[in-house]
């Protein structure tokens, strides 16, 4: 058997695992720290419109999810690094673009330049090279951390950055951010040989995409952050228009409203890990749906907007800690890379979609109708959540077996285990992919089942 749990990650993995949670971290800040500001500095450009703006903070969303899945399988052919390298530069060179451009047009080139760069899949993929299994998810979550601790960082440094740089400023911080990136990537290990999975791509995405509850996470994870990138399409210019603040004092309202909803989120995410995730991830959905009116409704009044920003980021950031690993438990045995490559895709998706859906709404209709489209897209979701239950949690065991096997036959043995809720059978490899509840899992019998196919 070769996914047994232990107490902490190996050294080597340590390295790796934090490696690849920085170049995530200094990428995902130099784009997202653009978000709280370019509604202000974006209506200087030449040719800016709302549409246009909201057009160029989405760019690199629909960059993103077009070019995953193929920087993946390029990985699969040239190697981690190369193309990890090659995403580097692409956003480099595109945050170059925009720190040039004084026009609308030019910025939007430059977004989509750096969004070119999609190297989300091409980390995920090296995860599964350099870090075993039993330690994949301890770093999975390490990555899911930095580009949390990212997020918050950018829109409170956001606005001060853009203070004292400018936007043209604020692209070439992106540049050089994407510089560090590129020296960290250069120490990541090189495997000599890439463990894809070992499913055939085809089996895997036809389980994947036709898995209910994964539509429904895919779907949840497209809304949260359509809702997100439309509402700072319009967010920081009403704070600057309607209540006057400055862009550091956007920083101080982020800083609070982030802070009091981290720290209102704690009991949820403890009452997800008690009584099930799903019925918390539905409180959540009705909160953003909350939060989303009392921002249209919000007219003048600071502390309108700091209760709506409060509810708001309460929802977003304990949605964004359940969703992840929700996706984990719903895969079916033996896709979960490629369930989290689709689910990645939807996410960016989601930006593109929001920011042309916010831009298009400020502009033909109003800023409130911006925040009733995004609490709409969020009611759809609740209802479809409607049928949607508690998933288990459980683990990933891969078993080694004898080529001599009959597979119809094993994998009525392994089902046959108490706790193994799973098996599929590789024939080519020579394997078993397993889902398994520990709880109930009769561990002696399945190791007498691995040590049978070792023999």
């Amino acid at each position: 058997m070769t996914d047994q749990p232990t107490a902490a990650l190996r050294r080597t993995e340590i390295s790796a695992s934090g490696s690849l949670a920085a170049i995530f971290a200094l990428r995902m800040f130099g784009l997202f720290m653009i978000l709280p500001v370019f509604a202000v500095f974006g209506g200087q450009l030449e040719g800016a419109t709302p549409l246009l703006i909201g057009t160029a903070i989405g760019a690199y969303g629909l960059m993103q999810a077009c070019l995953q899945i193929p920087f993946g399988m390029l990985s699969d052919r040239f190697g981690r690094r190369p193309m990890l390298l090659i995403g580097l530069a692409l956003f480099m060179a595109g945050g170059v673009v925009a720190a040039l451009s004084d026009t609308i047009h030019g910025v939007i080139l430059g977004r989509a330049l750096q969004g070119s760069g999609a190297i989300a899949s091409v980390i995920m993929a090296l995860i599964g090279d350099v870090v075993s299994e039993r330690n994949r998810t301890k770093a999975m979550a390490l990555i899911g951390m930095s580009v949390g601790g990212s997020f918050i960082l950018a829109l409170i440094l956001g606005p001060l950055l853009a203070h004292w740089l400018g936007l043209s400023g604020l692209f070439w911080l992106t540049v050089a951010l994407g510089a560090v990136a590129l020296l960290v990537a250069l120490r990541v290990p090189a495997p000599k040989v890439m463990q894809d999975e070992a499913l055939p791509p085809s089996q895997r995405f036809r389980q994947v995409l036709g898995s209910p509850d994964l539509r429904r996470l895919d779907l949840g994870i497209l809304v949260l952050h359509l809702t997100m990138t439309a509402s700072f399409v319009v967010l920081p210019k009403l704070l600057q228009s309607r209540l006057g603040l400055s862009l550091e004092q956007h920083s101080l309202l982020y800083l609070v409203v982030l802070v009091a909803g981290f720290l209102a989120m704690i009991p949820l995410i403890i009452a997800a890990e008690r009584h099930g995730a799903v019925p918390i991830k539905r409180a959540a959905v009705a909160l953003l749906i909350v939060a989303e009116v009392l921002l249209a409704v919000a007219g003048e009044t600071l502390w309108h907007f700091v209760l709506a920003l409060f509810v708001y980021f309460m929802a977003f950031n304990l949605l964004e800690a359940l969703l992840p690993s929700m996706v984990g438990r719903a895969a079916p045995a033996g896709t979960r890379g490629t369930a989290m490559g689709v689910y990645s895709t939807s996410q960016f998706l989601g930006v593109f979609i929001g920011g042309q859906l916010g831009g298009a709404l400020f502009q033909w209709v109003g800023a409130e109708a911006v925040f009733y489209g995004c609490a709409a897209m969020a009611l759809f979701w609740l209802w479809r959540l409607a049928g949607m239950k508690e998933l288990p949690k459980l683990d990933n065991r891969v078993i080694q077996l004898n080529p001599a096997d009959d597979p119809r036959h094993t994998v009525e043995r392994l089902r046959a285990v108490p706790g193994v809720l799973e098996a599929v059978v590789v024939t080519e490899k020579h394997l078993a992919l397993l889902k398994v509840d520990n709880q109930l899992l009769d561990e002696h019998a399945l190791q007498a089942l691995a040590a049978e196919g070792q023999n």
